[in-house]
């Protein structure tokens, strides 16, 4: 594989990856997504990063379980499960993503549930504003919307809320559940779009209409194929601005990526999802990328969790420069 030289609009520090791995699992109810990071970089994806494609990575990338940070504890409160323990972890990740991208750096957080892009997406928008004075835009890339208030979700896991507390459509006045987040980490709802949806609640379907959110979903890939599908998604963002990408690996249909947490029929092909990563990598807008919901222990077979691995792999691969040809 050859690595695609494309020239960064936004980062200073282009050859640098800030790495932030989180093993964290609160988000959602079902064990072993913790484990994903792991699996992960156990299977060698940044040694190849850093030796093939050439990325200098910063930072610890030791895997975090912020066992320090879980509260003795954590009633359920306006019915989200575990939310001071969210809340608190979220709160360390968007540190962690802030220091690395206020330096000019390409962050890259492995997951874990998809609760932690509360962190990332707040800690993205944050350092880009400070740095640049400018919006993030995201592009999530799921089977999901991700986009239920606290009131809104009917199962109270966290990690279906993470694009509303991100972009301040669910708020909280209590500092230990996510009042800690402020209107300079925001993402605005016009710059965010989604691809891949496909299994989406009527109470978000509900809040994508009333504020006019842009979302590709499966139905949109099939009609007009992945790469006009992208070019849309970019065009709608807009060439000025950073993006942020955010693939939940359950995106892709359940026989590339079998091995995570809500999986749903019907999604991306492995190729339709690295595409998505390779066209956004040739933008030269990306800042930040997020690879969540990998789950090695839910296989039905040892092959279905290393299959997911290694779809997990790729996508982030793409998304950094590693090109076909």
């Amino acid at each position: 594989m050859n690595t695609d030289i494309v020239h960064s609009r936004f980062l200073s520090n282009t050859r640098d990856l800030g790495v932030v791995a989180v093993g964290f699992s609160k988000g959602q109810p079902k064990a072993g997504v913790d484990a994903g990071p792991e699996a992960l970089i156990a299977s060698g994806l940044l040694s190849r990063i850093q030796d093939e494609l050439g990325y200098k990575l910063c930072g610890d990338a030791k895997v975090e379980k912020y066992e320090e940070l879980i509260p003795t504890s954590d009633p359920d409160h306006r019915g989200m499960k575990n939310p001071g323990t969210v809340s608190s972890v979220n709160r360390q990740i968007h540190q962690q993503v802030y220091e690395h991208a206020k330096e000019g750096r390409l962050v890259l957080t492995l997951g874990g549930d998809h609760s932690v892009a509360i962190g990332t997406v707040t800690g993205s928008a944050k350092a880009i504003r400070e740095r640049l004075d400018r919006e993030i835009a995201v592009i999530w890339v799921d089977a999901h919307a991700d986009i239920n208030t606290p009131e809104g979700s009917e199962s109270g896991n966290i990690h279906g809320m993470p694009v509303a507390f991100a972009s301040g459509l669910a708020k909280s006045d209590k500092e230990e559940y996510f009042g800690w987040i402020r209107d300079d980490m925001l993402l605005n709802v016009k710059k965010l779009v989604y691809i891949g949806l496909r299994d989406v609640d009527n109470f978000e379907k509900k809040m994508l209409r009333e504020n006019g959110i842009k979302a590709f979903s499966m139905f949109d890939v099939d009609r007009f194929g992945i790469g006009r599908v992208v070019d849309m998604a970019l065009e709608y963002i807009g060439a000025d601005t950073p993006i942020h990408l955010s693939f939940d690996v359950d995106a892709l249909d359940p026989m590339w990526a079998p091995s995570t947490g809500t999986p749903v029929r019907g999604g991306l092909t492995l190729r339709e999802g690295d595409y998505i990563c390779e066209a956004v990598h040739q933008t030269g807008s990306l800042v930040a990328i997020d690879l969540v919901e990998v789950n090695p222990s839910l296989a039905a077979t040892e092959a279905g969790a290393q299959e997911t691995v290694r779809a997990g792999c790729s996508l982030v691969r793409c998304a950094l420069g590693e090109t076909l040809l």
